[in-house]
């Protein structure tokens, strides 16, 4: 990316799609060793495949749109979060984002950490009971 002593700028142009999951498109712009930040974006309606971070924190900023979350046994909880709202994403933690909104969703995401930045899986372990 760019010398260990040096600033750079990543402007728009410069931004290059990367680590898919169905129904989010992110496009990296910082990735140095153990962190990586970028804009996410998803379409009105579009549901993510279920998915983690792996040995990665994930930070979410809603930038536009509307973001819901779901995660925990059985997918059964969700958080709804919009313009102006953070949301963290502990290691780990399997989830999708939807985008219940009718306009497009756009995120600033930055995760920390190391080893691969997504892993996408069927879906997270069912709710006991």
């Amino acid at each position: 990316m760019s010398e260990p002593d040096e600033v750079t700028r990543v402007g728009p142009s410069d931004r290059r799609v990367s680590d898919p999951t169905p129904g989010k498109v992110r496009e990296q712009a910082i990735a140095v060793n153990g962190l990586w930040s970028g804009l996410v974006s998803s379409a009105p309606g579009a549901t993510s495949g279920w998915h983690h971070h792996g040995e990665h924190d994930t930070s979410v900023y809603v930038v536009e749109g509307n973001v819901r979350i779901e995660f925990g046994p059985g997918g059964a909880r969700a958080i709804d979060a919009g313009p102006g709202d953070f949301v963290h994403i502990p290691q780990h933690v399997v989830h999708r984002e939807s985008n219940p909104g009718p306009t497009a969703a756009q995120e600033i995401v930055t995760r920390s950490g190391t080893g691969p930045l997504t892993i996408n899986v069927d879906g997270p372990a069912p709710a006991s009971g």
